[in-house]
């Protein structure tokens, strides 16, 4: 059981994260900011509480942070029509990580079978198709972000 008010550093252990996450968050606008009294030291409540445990909850079923800030303006229960639409766009996204994720498996697999079976020691069939013969799209690195070529 928690005390009613916590300094952020009892708030982050109790929450299990660090306080810097706590403060990134606030200034995300995630987790409210308390007052601070004059020559005192803000304290949280029961409800940063249960807000950071929202937003762990969120991002273990995916959601990102700006997606997260969606779901909080909608947490007055009254808007259950717009949380289901971000749960379902979610819910599709996890479909698709999923079958590209069994794609990833099924490729492998098959790569590792080659691999074991290849009687040519010089055309090792993993680092070969690795060097685009996979039949993939191929992707580049541009000021860190990925795009796809045409």
């Amino acid at each position: 059981m928690t005390n009613n008010m916590m300094t952020i550093g009892t708030l982050a252990k109790i929450a299990d994260m660090h306080v810097e996450t706590i403060r990134y968050y606030q200034r995300r606008g995630l987790v409210a900011v308390p007052a601070k009294p004059y020559g005192g030291i803000r304290r949280y409540d029961e409800t940063a509480l249960a807000r950071l445990h929202f937003i762990r909850s969120a991002q273990w079923l995916g959601f990102s942070l700006d997606e997260i800030s969606e779901l909080l303006e909608l947490e007055d229960g009254t808007h259950c029509d717009e949380a289901r639409a971000l749960a379902e766009q979610k819910l599709k996204d996890v479909r698709q990580k999923i079958a590209s994720l069994k794609q990833m498996e099924f490729t492998l697999d098959n790569l590792v079978k080659r691999c074991r079976c290849s009687e040519d020691p010089q055309q090792c069939p993993i680092i070969h198709s690795l060097h685009g013969k996979l039949g993939l799209p191929a992707k580049r690195v541009e000021h860190g972000v990925q795009e796809e070529s045409q």
